[in-house]
């Protein structure tokens, strides 16, 4: 044979070699069935959104459409704020739309935030949030239209069915300039979420294969956006001994890489690039895959698997949860339903107990309970009592009702927390007991200070325009287990001027205010620059600020509002008593005696002198306008001096 033939004679029989087990594994028989498997992810793609980037704005707005299939459900929204560090969160709207009831628990920590939104949200969430309720809007675009009206849209999206939000507040990069909504949009670094329905995980038996190797196969589809991306899979293998002998095989786009973090080692077949949890720098190719589920299925047979253990499919996430009892055992099947009558359905009871929380207030807990949502839940409540029966919740028109003074209906009163039980009497079944609590306030003490020294030693009731205050809001006695938070505070000038915003959703409200540390004592602190833009003449005000008391332990959370009365004046001298008039008085008063002083000398001098010797001679008035000079750039200091601490010398 010529040698020079050899190398396609090769080839080919090489060629043929590793066709063989692809052509087998594409005709394997594997009947996929639902498992008894887990699978949970994080994505950012929508099935409808946009973002844009948006400069030079005070506010800006979100738009958030939860579409959900059950007539109530809960949401967890969490807001983060920029982590550009030097910059000011700017103030936030948020809009949601709500077409099901929702439940919503939503945490903004240090953002101004403001929320909108249609009747069927119901919302708990932290103080000091502005929450308005929008008009009976029936379409997207009266969302979008009303939203305009308030300020530049940043970003859109519409989610089905969502468990979890997290929105952040960064510029999106390369972003346009105005939103304009996009189907089947993908939001990037703006918005992660994940669906509240489960995900339908499937598996079977590969015929003719021996042992108890088993394969998970995750397919991840294509996005609308072909970028750079990592997505993290977290593998949690549940076995009753020993480890699995099982692989992973993760096929994706070939723009996506993958961090595996898995409790058993295993066998890892990729597409792209892969690393571990534990070394997240060593990254290792992987193979071509096939991206049909046919062609996957093929591929776990030819790694010698004798059975698919779970198989998803998912859109392009960022993280993946997996998690699977079989362990090399029996094939975990979901059971098939049985055709039977449908049962008709039962009350929510974790619902329904998670809607129970009280409010505290001038020593009287009070829990509410709307009967729209006891509805909606399918419950039907008899009665609702405190743990003593002879205490009743009163039948309102639309809503339950239970009140009680911490002196009666069982309270269980210790030094710092007043304790009780609700119990829901339901007709169909059992009573469920849900534990509340009250902080007890009847011996706490709050006090609003004022202080003109970050040392915080003398108080005081009194601020020139232009100086710095520093406030103080402390509670007595000290409880460790108690926490002190400052939610707002403002200063109200009266009905003639406009109240000074200071702090707003315990962020400080612009560059003149500065959140300082705690004292030591827990005391919550911060410092803020009185200019004249602020307070237009000398005056008296009202220092507010409210407060929340928060245990480390417990919930809900306690509320309280402390004032001061706070005289503010004009810069003059160490008494505080001038005001503009004796300013002008004196500086008027100096400029006379300048005046006359000038005219006595020159008198003198020309009644003095010889007369043969006499040159004209121009006088200048340097006293007077010396003074007149300092005296207007004081005043005007006050009206526009930067906020900064030398601009108050």
């Amino acid at each position: 044979m010529d040698r020079h033939a050899l190398p396609p004679v090769v080839a080919l029989l090489l060629a043929v070699c590793s066709l063989r087990p692809t052509s087998l594994a594409e005709t394997v028989h594997c009947d996929l069935q639902p498992v008894d498997a887990k699978v949970t992810y994080v994505t950012s793609q929508v099935s409808k959104g946009c973002v844009a980037q948006v400069s030079n704005a005070t506010l800006e707005v979100h738009v958030l459409f939860l579409e959900s299939s059950r007539d109530l459900s809960e949401l967890e929204l969490t807001v983060q704020k920029s982590n550009q560090n030097g910059t000011r969160p700017r103030e936030v709207l948020l809009v949601l739309s709500a077409n099901k009831n929702i439940l919503l628990r939503l945490q903004a920590p240090g953002i101004p935030l403001n929320l909108a939104f249609n009747p069927t949200l119901i919302f708990q969430g932290p103080p000091g949030i502005n929450a308005t309720q929008l008009p009976p809007f029936t379409t997207q675009n009266q969302f979008l239209d009303w939203a305009k009206t308030k300020g530049p849209i940043v970003s859109v999206a519409e989610l089905n069915d969502p468990q979890s939000v997290l929105l952040r507040l960064d510029q999106a990069p390369r972003a346009p300039s105005s939103c304009n909504l996009e189907p089947l949009m993908d939001m990037g670094h703006t918005l992660d979420w994940s669906p509240l329905t489960p995900t339908s995980v499937r598996g079977c038996r590969l015929e003719g294969v021996p042992g108890h190797k088993e394969a998970h196969i995750v397919r991840v589809l294509p996005g609308t956006e072909a970028r750079p991306r990592t997505v993290t899979v977290k593998v949690e293998l549940r076995c009753a001994s020993g480890g699995p002998d099982a692989v992973l095989i993760l096929q994706g786009p070939p723009y996506v890489s993958w961090l595996i973090d898995a409790n058993h080692n295993m066998q890892i077949w990729t597409t792209g690039e892969y690393s571990f949890k534990i070394f997240p720098k060593e990254n290792i190719r992987g193979f071509p895959l096939p991206d049909t589920p046919q062609g996957l299925l093929g591929e776990a047979w030819r790694l010698n698997a004798s059975m698919v253990a779970s198989f998803v499919e998912l859109p392009l996430a960022s993280v993946i949860s997996l998690q699977s009892h079989s362990c090399g055992g029996a094939l975990q099947t979901s059971p098939p339903p049985v055709p039977t009558t449908p049962p008709k359905e039962s009350c929510n009871q974790e619902l329904l107990l998670s809607l129970i929380q009280p409010k505290c207030s001038e020593d009287v807990m009070t829990v509410v309970l709307k009967k729209d949502l006891i509805s909606t839940l399918r419950c039907s409540i008899t009665s609702l009592t405190f743990s003593d029966p002879s205490c009743q919740a009163e039948d309102r028109d639309d809503q339950f009702v239970l009140r009680s003074a911490y002196s009666s209906c069982g309270m269980k009163v210790t030094e710092n927390v007043v304790r009780n039980e609700v119990v829901v009497n339901l007709l169909s079944s059992s009573s469920p007991q849900w534990k509340v609590h009250c902080i007890n306030m009847e011996s706490l003490s709050f006090q609003l200070g004022l202080y003109l020294s970050p040392h915080f030693l003398q108080v005081s009731n009194t601020i020139e325009l232009g100086q710095q205050g520093f406030v103080q809001v402390s509670m007595s006695p000290s409880i460790p287990e108690l926490m002190l938070q400052l939610d707002s505070c403002h200063l109200d000038l009266g009905p003639d001027a406009d109240t000074v915003e200071l702090i707003q959703s315990q962020t400080a409200k612009g560059s003149c205010v500065s959140l300082l540390s705690p004292g030591p004592s827990g005391d919550v602190r911060f410092s803020f620059l009185l200019r004249g833009y602020m307070v237009s003449t000398p005056t008296t005000g009202i220092l507010s600020c409210t407060i929340t008391l928060r245990s480390r332990s417990l919930s809900p959370d306690t509320h309280r509002t402390v004032s001061m009365r706070l005289n503010v004046v004009s810069p003059g001298l160490p008494d505080k008593g001038l005001v503009l008039p004796a300013v002008l008085g004196i500086t008027f008063g100096a400029f006379l005696i300048g005046a006359l002083l000038t005219a006595a000398l020159w008198y003198i001098y020309s009644h003095t002198r010889p007369p043969g010797k006499r040159e004209p001679v121009v006088a200048v008035a340097a006293p007077a306008s010396s003074e007149s000079s300092s005296t207007n750039h004081s005043i005007g200091s006050t009206q526009s001096t930067p906020c900064s601490t030398s601009s108050m010398a």
